[in-house]
């Protein structure tokens, strides 16, 4: 049976990375791919080209690819992402029959024959994580680790394969004194020798899916791979505490092989205390609301304030207001703003999203995480107060201004009828159950709101759950009735 590694290999190349070497610079374009939650891809496409002049930029689920010649920290401070990686290689998977032995000895023999790649991926790697003349992205090595079930981890341990990776054992390179970034001696990565330095340790994070996942478990894909790198490379296994994660995932059309370039997600934001909703969803909500110098956003059901702080981070010269009825949460959205140091631009008051304490068309953006399910208490509540809500939104919404949702499904389907029949909405929410029983949830659709004209919708994930980021754009009454 013909087993082949077809396809053109993209990533880290030879020459690239000894011409980077040569010159003991940047001089071109560097290969990244970012992991992005579901839904927030063209988010991610659209920041890489913006914030980083990215090029050669293409989109999978749950990826997105891109070269950049800009500083690391600015590709590390991307906010649509969840994790950053170095690509290393991305290639057409193995054809042919994966559960047999000629695809097993293939995909070993792959470590082999891109030996210069891995090598040179290695120092460049190294060289991202601890830029010369500046501190580090990573500046302490990661703590003991938590006590883990030992079950089978001294097989796992000879191959270097790990199902699961936790982002918090990675660490940085350090030499034995801790002083900066450790170089390995001969051969691992062609670095002058140097006994007082340990080598490489490493352990390999696998996924597969789709027909790849019935040739190789996760388990067994890492442990080829793991071995592979071991014996070839010369690297050492270390499951706790490794200096270098290896990340490769399998599908039916390409195989990608990365190595991560941080410690902890870029999903995570050190100036958020307390969480609420998911940061990179919530500033993708803000990145839609036009937000403009001296704009004033208004956030009527804020919560712990997620919204408030990553508009505010990303638009340094406007100013917000957060409004809930609920005095904790206004606590804990208090204790959020101080410790961002926020607190001269976001200012907090408690009110009812369906009295807002503001006059008329004094707002040029608004922007809602309309809590539904646990969050609201009940599907009748939500479904009641929706309409009566986005009406006194739209109240203190100033003609042209934006208005961004947050809404399940089925309150879209609902916010659509009150909106009338022009609005996406409803064919969203045909896909995931129907127009929910407006009579059984206590309520009435009001006349539709015709101020509101519908200019997007993006549905993005929520863990379990899916919702959708709506745009509405305000108009005089009446504006779009004729559209």
């Amino acid at each position: 049976m013909d087993i082949s590694m077809a396809g053109e290999r993209k990533g880290v190349s030879r020459e690239d990375l000894g011409h980077m070497e040569e010159t003991d610079g940047d001089s071109g374009p560097l290969r990244f791919y970012c992991t992005a939650g579901r839904g927030l891809e063209p988010f991610l496409v659209d920041e890489v080209g913006l914030r980083l002049a990215a090029s050669d930029v293409t989109c999978v689920s749950g990826k997105v690819f891109f070269s950049t010649s800009a500083p690391i920290r600015a590709v590390a401070g991307l906010k649509s992402a969840e994790r950053l990686f170095l690509l290393l290689e991305e290639r057409a998977p193995p054809s042919g029959d994966l559960s047999s032995g000629p695809a097993r000895r293939l995909i070993q023999e792959s470590v082999v024959t891109q030996r210069h790649r891995w090598t040179h991926g290695l120092r460049l790697w190294r060289r991202l994580r601890w830029a010369p003349g500046e501190p580090g992205l990573e500046t302490s090595v990661a703590g003991r680790g938590r006590k883990r079930k030992r079950q089978g981890a001294e097989r796992s341990e000879r191959d270097g394969s790990r199902q699961e990776r936790d982002p918090e054992r990675e660490a940085p390179w350090v030499s034995d004194e801790g002083r900066g970034p450790a170089r390995t001696a001969r051969p691992e990565d062609g670095d002058p020798g140097d006994g007082r330095l340990r080598p490489v340790t490493f352990r390999v994070c696998c996924r597969s899916s789709g027909a790849a996942a019935r040739g190789f478990s996760p388990q067994d894909l890492g442990r080829l791979i793991g071995s592979a790198i071991s014996k070839q490379l010369c690297w050492r296994v270390d499951l706790r505490t490794p200096d270098l994660e290896v990340n490769v995932h399998l599908t039916d059309d390409r195989w990608v092989t990365g190595l991560p370039l941080l410690r902890l997600p870029l999903a995570h934001r050190s100036y958020i205390r307390t969480t609420g909703l998911r940061s990179t969803v919530a500033w993708a909500m803000a990145s839609v609301a036009e937000i403009k110098p001296g704009s004033l956003v208004l956030d009527p059901m804020c919560g712990v304030g997620t919204v408030l702080l990553e508009a505010a981070k990303e638009c340094q010269n406007a100013f917000f207001v957060g409004m809930d009825i609920d005095a904790s949460q206004l606590m804990k959205a208090s204790e959020n703003i101080h410790f961002a140091e926020l607190s001269e631009r976001i200012h907090l008051v408690q009110s009812s999203v369906t009295a807002i304490p503001l006059p008329p068309r004094s707002v040029d953006a608004v922007v809602c995480d309309v809590p539904f399910g646990r969050k609201f208490g009940s599907r009748a509540d939500a479904a009641a107060s929706l309409p009566a809500a986005v009406k006194e939104m739209a109240r203190v919404l100033r003609v042209d201004g934006v208005l961004v949702l947050l809404l399940s499904p089925q309150l879209s389907v609902l916010l659509g009828k009150a909106l009338g029949p022009r609005s996406p909405a409803e064919s969203l929410g045909d896909e995931t159950g129907g127009v929910p029983d407006i009579e059984a949830a206590g309520g009435r659709v009001t006349p539709p709101l015709s101020s509101l004209r519908p200019c997007s919708s993006h549905r993005v994930g929520l863990g379990a759950t899916d919702a959708i980021i709506h745009k509405y754009r305000k108009g005089p009454p009446g504006a779009w009735k004729d559209d």
